[in-house]
């Protein structure tokens, strides 16, 4: 891959500004981000409701690489490059499933569960079926989120599963299951739609359902009303809920109240759902919201967690899939709707995408140049830019050594 151009893109951006034209519009540009960010970071896979039982499967696509999560008959979960090691073709269809086995739909060639070749038809007495496991991906599991890293060598997690277990363990993901699950054709780069999902500087206009419940005129990181953060904070302390902020460069976690007059965070404000995930003080308890880079956010209430992932699939298209958990034992029909359970995230997805899409159009323009970010409304967008920037700069000029 030839770097120059992207050396020369990220040197042209000007501190504090959105990125040079090329990075968003290019197909150098995608094969560059899917090398040196999506093929180096840890990513959020999916979480553990997903995959209970031995045999349970997650295919999923990162970019043009097919990934699988195995849920092992020791109930290890393991995740593995979804590429037969006969002639490569996927194991799994994206999605879910379950198995006994792991076997290729070309030519029969099975798997265990652990990655082990079990059976080759028609191949020589000679043939080493121990040298023919499927190769394995980095996995890790942090109080029920799965995260996945495809690079030799993964970066350390371990701050992150110190820091945000405690956050996330009252929400018990352990107990949940998938109450709903979609996934949102945008066309534009992955970046623009993160972008966009970091901020809120359009939603009081752009968002009026989430408006309803979401502080949306917070300064930078969740920065509300100082005396109403402060007995929001002394409350959750009480309810023995910590909060944060926690983080390092690549991911931050927080937890904050909703606007006055709502418990929920619903189209209404009010609950959707009847068995709680989090009972502590009546589920009253705003929100967690949990970030990863490079592609991927999460809300935690009381009553669910919702799950944001923008997963690129060309220089100018993105499929986001967002994800709904519920309590295990939430009957739907009975416990909750799930019309009702999605609306209020599925309309912001709707009027992102919109947004998203119109931003790509504008930046194709040759009048187009990098603007300014909003240091107040828009920290967190640029939070993320300058992320990314470094560690595309990062990986450039370990390239060039």
């Amino acid at each position: 891959m030839d770097l120059t151009g992207i050396s020369t893109w990220l040197n042209a951006r000007p501190a504090g500004h959105s990125l040079p034209q090329g990075l968003y519009t290019t197909a150098e540009a995608f094969d560059f981000d899917l090398a040196a960010i999506f093929g180096t970071s840890w990513l959020l896979a999916g979480f553990e409701a997903e995959v209970r039982a031995a045999g349970d499967y997650l295919s999923f696509m990162v970019g043009r690489w097919p990934v699988l999560v195995v849920r092992g008959r020791d109930g290890t979960l393991r995740a593995f490059h979804n590429s037969c090691r006969h002639r490569g073709s996927i194991l799994c269809a994206p999605g879910t499933g379950t198995g006994a086995r792991l076997t290729c739909p070309y030519h029969r060639w099975t798997y265990g569960l652990d990655g082990r070749l079990l059976a080759a038809g028609r191949m020589p007495d000679d043939f080493d079926k121990g040298a023919h496991a499927l190769k394995p991906v980095h996995l890790e599991s942090v109080a029920g989120a799965i995260f996945v890293c495809l690079a030799e060598t993964p970066p350390d997690i371990t701050v992150l599963r110190r820091d945000l277990t405690p956050l996330l363990a009252p929400h018990r993901l352990h107990r949940a299951k998938v109450a709903f699950k979609s996934t949102l054709v945008e066309y534009a780069n992955w970046k623009l739609v993160m972008e966009n999902g970091r901020e809120c500087y359009h939603c009081a206009t752009g968002h009026p359902e989430l408006s309803r419940t979401f502080p949306v005129t917070a300064s930078e990181y969740f920065d509300l009303e100082a005396d109403a953060a402060r007995a929001f904070d002394q409350r959750m302390l009480t309810l023995g809920l910590p909060g944060g902020p926690a983080g390092e460069d690549w991911w931050q976690a927080v937890r904050f109240a909703l606007n006055p007059g709502t418990v929920a965070m619903t189209t209404s404000g009010d609950f959707s759902v009847k068995k709680l995930m989090v009972e502590a003080g009546g589920g009253d308890i705003g929100s967690l919201r949990w970030a990863i880079e490079p592609n991927n956010f999460c809300h935690s209430t009381s009553e669910y967690t919702f799950c944001f992932n923008a997963m690129p699939v060309s220089a100018t298209e993105t499929h986001v899939v967002a994800t709904w958990l519920v309590h295990e034992d939430a009957v739907e029909g009975v416990d909750y709707d799930p019309e009702e359970l999605i609306h209020l995230w599925t309309q912001t997805n709707l009027q992102d995408k919109a947004f998203a899409e119109n931003n790509q159009l504008g930046i194709n323009s040759p009048g187009y140049t990098p603007g300014p970010y909003s240091p107040e409304a828009e920290s967190l967008t640029l939070r993320f830019v300058d992320w990314y920037c470094a560690r595309a700069a990062d990986y450039v000029a370990r390239a060039a050594a």
